[in-house]
C-alpha cells in the first residue's frame, strides 16, 4: 500500500475546504485525502476528479457516529492518518448576549467545537504511529468582539486552546490553531445578506465594504497555509494559534 500521507478534511464540499482538498492535491507528497461534508455534490465531484486519491464520508460531524465513520474509511481505503484538518463550522447565531438561545449556541459549539475535538481524540491514536498533524481552522473573532459574534468567536477561542493542550500533551503529534483570513466563501455571503440585523450597523457596513471593493481573500491562499502545514508542520509553532500570514508561517504559504 502507497506510503504517500493520508489527510482527513472536513467540510470539504465547498469554500476553504474544497480549496484545501485542491492544494492537497497539487502536493508533491501526492497525498490521499479523505473529505467530509453534510452534503454529497462536492464531495462527488472530487472523487470524479481525483478517482485514485479522494475518498469521502457524508454526513453531519456533530454526530459522533460521524468521526468513527471517517477514521474507519481512511483506514479501509488507505491505510492510515498522517494529518486531520478541522475546516467545518458555522457562524449562526449572530445575535446579543442579552438574547442569547442556548439552545443555539449548543448547536453551533457541537460543529465548531465539539466534532473538532469527536475527530481529532479518534484519530490521536493513528497519528501517533505517524507522527501526524491536526490542523485546526480557527478566526480572527478568537480575539475580536464583533457585536453578536458571542457564540462564534467563543467556539473558535476555545479551539485555540484545544490545539495547544494537543500538542502539549501528544509529543509525537502537530497541532496548530490557524485563522485564515476574511475569506470569499459563502459564509460573507451570509454575513452580508442575512445576519445584519445581529449585528451593529458599522460592522455590517465593514464586511459589505470588503466585498465592494475586491478585499475578500481568494479560499486559496488561506488554504495553501493550512493544507502544507497539514502535511509539514513542525517546530516551534506547534501548539499555536497564528493568522494565515504570520511571518513565522513564510515557508507554508501560497508561493507567487
Amino acid at each position: 500500500m502507497s506510503s504517500s500521507p493520508v489527510i482527513i478534511v472536513t467540510g470539504a464540499s465547498r469554500g476553504i475546504g474544497a480549496s484545501i482538498v485542491e492544494q492537497l492535491m497539487a502536493a508533491p507528497e501526492q497525498p490521499r485525502v479523505v473529505g467530509v461534508s453534510r452534503s454529497s455534490a462536492g464531495l462527488e465531484a472530487l472523487e470524479k476528479k481525483y478517482p485514485e486519491r479522494f475518498t469521502y464520508v457524508t454526513g453531519d460531524v456533530a454526530k459522533d457516529s460521524t468521526s468513527d465513520a471517517i477514521i474507519s474509511r481512511a483506514l479501509e481505503k488507505f491505510g492510515r492518518i498522517d494529518g486531520v484538518i478541522c475546516n467545518a463550522g458555522v457562524l449562526e447565531p449572530i445575535a446579543p448576549v442579552a438574547k442569547a438561545s442556548l439552545e443555539d449556541w449548543k448547536k453551533l459549539y457541537d460543529i465548531n467545537f465539539f466534532a473538532p475535538v469527536s475527530l481529532s481524540s479518534k484519530a490521536i491514536p493513528e497519528l501517533r504511529k505517524t507522527h501526524g498533524r491536526i490542523v485546526f481552522v480557527s478566526s480572527d473573532a478568537s480575539t475580536i468582539f464583533f457585536n453578536g459574534w458571542a457564540a462564534y468567536g467563543s467556539s473558535k477561542a476555545a479551539i485555540n486552546h484545544y490545539a495547544g493542550s494537543i500538542a502539549a500533551e501528544e509529543k509525537d503529534i502537530f497541532a496548530i490553531a490557524i485563522a485564515p483570513g476574511i475569506v470569499d466563501t459563502n459564509m460573507q455571503n451570509n454575513i452580508r445578506d442575512n445576519f445584519g440585523e445581529g449585528m451593529s450597523s458599522d460592522e455590517h457596513k465593514f464586511f459589505h465594504e470588503l466585498h465592494n471593493t475586491g478585499k475578500l481573500l481568494p479560499p486559496q491562499i488561506p488554504a495553501a497555509v493550512v493544507a502544507n502545514l497539514s502535511l509539514r508542520g513542525s517546530g516551534d509553532i506547534n501548539g499555536k494559534y497564528l493568522s494565515y500570514d504570520a511571518e513565522t508561517l513564510a515557508s507554508y504559504q501560497l508561493q507567487k
